[in-house]
């Protein structure tokens, strides 16, 4: 019984003997030894296997820069220039007593594509049918305060000139003792939008000492 126990314990001995001699076989060597892997170390195995893309920059924000055809801020329009428009004539309804003209009404319309500024008190010149330069500036009284006055495409401005009326039947008489004048047409200058000859829609412009109120341009149109 003795023997065969202390055989049995010899064997065991050689077991783990032989297993302990196969386990330190696995185990790599003071110099080093590659072990399969060539002397590489595993972080350098995988920056040569998957190397690393650059990131690519970002894009400008460009939504922050305003183009370059936006408008200015609290930009206005521009004076309307002389020919972007028309201007016509009437008798005003509203009118001193008398048989001369005594009153007219000068529209101007904005014909150009954009909205453009009217402002101002005008000048008015009596003329003939020719040239506008060979005109009689009248003495200009302006009533009533200035303010500009915004057109639009195809809108509508206006001035009223009130003259010394012409007193009594025929050829007439002035007050004052002149003799009353005959203007087949009136230039009407407005500042900035140039000078317009106008012919009024009905008869000639009568008048006294070529002398003539005038209200600023207006939005709204006078009687």
């Amino acid at each position: 019984m003795r023997y065969v126990n202390a055989v049995r314990g010899s064997a065991m001995v050689v077991i783990v003997t032989s297993a302990a001699l196969a386990m330190s076989g696995c185990q790599p060597d003071e110099g080093g030894a590659d072990n399969g892997n060539s002397g590489v170390t595993p972080s350098a195995a995988v920056s040569s296997a998957a190397p690393s893309t650059p990131a690519a920059p970002e894009p400008a924000d460009s939504a922050s820069a305003p183009p370059s055809s936006a408008p200015a801020p609290g930009g206005s329009a521009a004076t309307c220039s002389a020919g972007s428009l028309q201007a016509t004539a009437r008798q005003a309804d509203v009118r001193p007593a008398g048989t001369g003209t005594g009153a007219a009404v000068v529209e101007f319309t904005n014909m150009s594509g954009g909205t453009c500024v009217l402002k101002g008190h005008p000048t008015v010149a009596g003329a003939g049918n020719g040239s506008p330069e060979m005109n009689v500036p009248l003495t200009v009284k302006p009533t009533g305060a200035s303010a500009p006055v915004t057109v639009a495409p195809g809108g509508k401005a206006w001035v009223k000139l009130t003259f010394v009326q012409v007193q009594g039947e025929g050829d007439g008489y002035c007050v004052s003792g002149s003799a009353p004048v005959l203007y087949p047409t009136m230039v009407v200058g407005l500042p900035g939008s140039g000078a317009h000859q106008v012919a009024l829609d009905d008869g000639q412009f009568a008048e006294c000492d070529d002398t003539v109120t005038v209200t600023a341009v207006s939005a709204v149109k006078p009687s």
